[in-house]
């Protein structure tokens, strides 16, 4: 699978978020980032070499701070500009269809404020419903959002946890899937040479692996116990 990360945001070098995330993408031909600011500085799209590199992956990924509760404008102006009929929908407009649309959203407040009782007083999911609409309309694949709460203030293990999430989100076909993270974090560890890690690195990224996969199994557990109390 082959997977393109579209980021956008006007001011990335100063942004902690993204420069964090910049540095964990995995380094892969099969991954390729691709910052729309950078690329059209002055604001214009070239819309035929965008909807060419559309054509060339799998997965198309859309990274960029969640400013009231939608884009940065140069993003919402892309699809305005590449998302067009014929292309993306329409008459003969089944360029994209069955592939995977993604967000990669970094939001400022805190996770419990997008639940019920919090401040925002919407999910992220019913936040996201017009990106939803648009991968229906255009015939791809919606994931399951990949939200960064509070970037500044989270603790280094955090973002060890944080890394790893990205890069599953990234590489993996199922990033959504328990099992599949488990076998991927297995994976990654017998890929990774013990002659360039020191002990300390080493315990650390195994500990890290170990809570990642009890954060799992938690997680099914509860799904199992909300099936068993909604079959009662």
């Amino acid at each position: 699978m082959k997977t393109l990360v579209i980021i956008s945001h006007p001011n990335i070098n100063e942004s902690s978020s993204q420069q964090f995330l910049i540095q964990s993408f995995p380094q892969s031909e099969k991954i390729t980032m691709h910052h729309l600011e950078g690329t059209y500085p002055d604001g214009q799209i070239d819309v035929k070499r965008e909807q060419a590199l559309l054509k060339e992956y799998d997965r198309i990924l859309f990274q960029f701070p969640f400013y009231w509760y939608s884009s940065p404008p140069l993003l919402k102006h892309w699809f305005d500009e590449v998302l067009e009929e014929h292309f993306a929908f329409g008459y003969r407009g089944n360029k994209l269809h069955g592939k995977e649309f993604g967000l990669i959203l970094v939001v400022g407040v805190g996770e419990k404020e997008y639940q019920t009782g919090g401040q925002e007083g919407f999910s992220i999911s019913e936040l996201t419903k017009p990106y939803q609409a648009i991968a229906k309309k255009i015939g791809m694949q919606y994931l399951k959002p990949l939200t960064i709460f509070q970037f500044p203030y989270m603790k280094e293990a955090q973002k060890m946890q944080l890394l790893i999430k990205y890069q599953q989100w990234v590489m993996m076909e199922k990033p959504d899937s328990l099992k599949a993270r488990e076998v991927w974090i297995v994976n990654q560890l017998e890929e990774t040479s013990h002659d360039t890690l020191d002990a300390d690195e080493s315990s650390f990224i195994l500990d890290q692996a170990i809570e990642i996969i009890e954060d799992n199994r938690i997680e099914l557990d509860e799904l199992r116990m909300h099936i068993d109390n909604n079959d009662q």
